[in-house]
């Protein structure tokens, strides 16, 4: 009796993804498409450039925004990197904001598997993750760093990255990192997701990071040995009723980063949609940590 239920209750799970699944593709738009884009910046003073590059055999596409004004390509760099799923009009807001333009040249990446960075073929390696975003940046600039703005599943990338390319990184700002191993949550769904039909069944961006987030665990713990090696200052905004990623990796990042100064900025009622909801907050963080204002740390 009782394995007649479990059965019961199984199909029941299964043709409920099967029905999510059939949805999905039609009620979900998860990245803007290119007219969107060019509308968004219609009226803008300064728009953004668009770029695409190879990095390990694979396409990495970035947008750069830089200003016209004069000694525009001697400006800091600033860049950000979208969580799972996502794509780099996650932070197209910031692409209009003049205060921070006029004081950086700012980049938004695809992350690898995403938007036009090959999307469908996900890249679980976070080493290889960041990898593509540090040749962003030596695209951008040949010789220079740049302050990292990682939110959600892009905080580990930008952290990964001070690790492996330390003189490419002035500073981080972790938006609700999932970055502490232990914190990582093993979702009984996501191997009903990833299971056929399921998978081929939904849009390219939820299986890219359903496939992605599945070994997020394991890559964390290769991060471990490493973090002592970062140096740099760190800001760590969390939001302290952030379901989806728990406060404590807050507190992890401030126990592990024991070379690093580190500010940690948690805002009371916040859920995991900073960027939408507290872009301000990410807005001071950027001002306050570019080169010029980071002597005092």
């Amino acid at each position: 009796m009782e394995h007649s239920k479990k059965r019961v209750r199984w199909v029941a799970i299964v043709f409920l993804f099967l029905a999510m699944a059939m949805l999905l593709p039609q009620c979900v738009s998860l990245r803007m498409s290119d007219k969107a884009i060019a509308e968004y910046f219609t009226d803008a003073p300064v728009k953004p450039s668009f770029h695409t590059l190879s990095s390990n055999g694979r396409p990495v596409h970035y947008a750069l925004l830089s200003s016209h004004r004069s000694g525009a390509d001697s400006l800091p760099v600033v860049v950000f990197v979208h969580g799972s799923p996502g794509s780099w009009d996650a932070f197209i807001a910031f692409f209009n904001d003049s205060s921070l333009y006029n004081r950086a040249r700012l980049i938004s990446v695809d992350r690898l598997g995403f938007g036009k960075s090959g999307l469908g073929i996900p890249e679980t390696s976070l080493q290889k993750q960041a990898a593509a975003v540090a040749a962003v940046i030596a695209d951008v600039t040949p010789s220079g760093r740049a302050v990292l703005v990682g939110h959600s599943l892009g905080g580990p990338v930008v952290a990964r990255l001070a690790m492996d390319f330390p003189n490419r990184v002035n500073s981080l700002i972790l938006v609700a990192p999932s970055i502490d191993p232990a914190l990582e949550k093993q979702e009984w769904y996501r191997p009903a997701l990833a299971s056929f039909p399921i998978r081929y069944l939904l849009p390219k961006e939820l299986d890219v990071s359903n496939r992605e987030i599945k070994p997020l665990k394991g890559e964390l713990m290769r991060m471990m040995p490493l973090w002592a090696s970062i140096n740099v200052p760190v800001t760590v905004i969390q939001g302290d009723k952030d379901d989806l990623v728990p406060p404590g990796n807050a507190d992890f990042a401030k126990r592990m980063l024991t070379h690093a100064p580190v500010r940690i900025q948690m805002l009371p009622g916040m859920n995991h949609f900073i960027p939408w909801r507290r872009a301000d907050t990410i807005h001071d963080a950027i001002l306050n940590n570019l080169p010029e204002q980071t002597a005092g740390w």
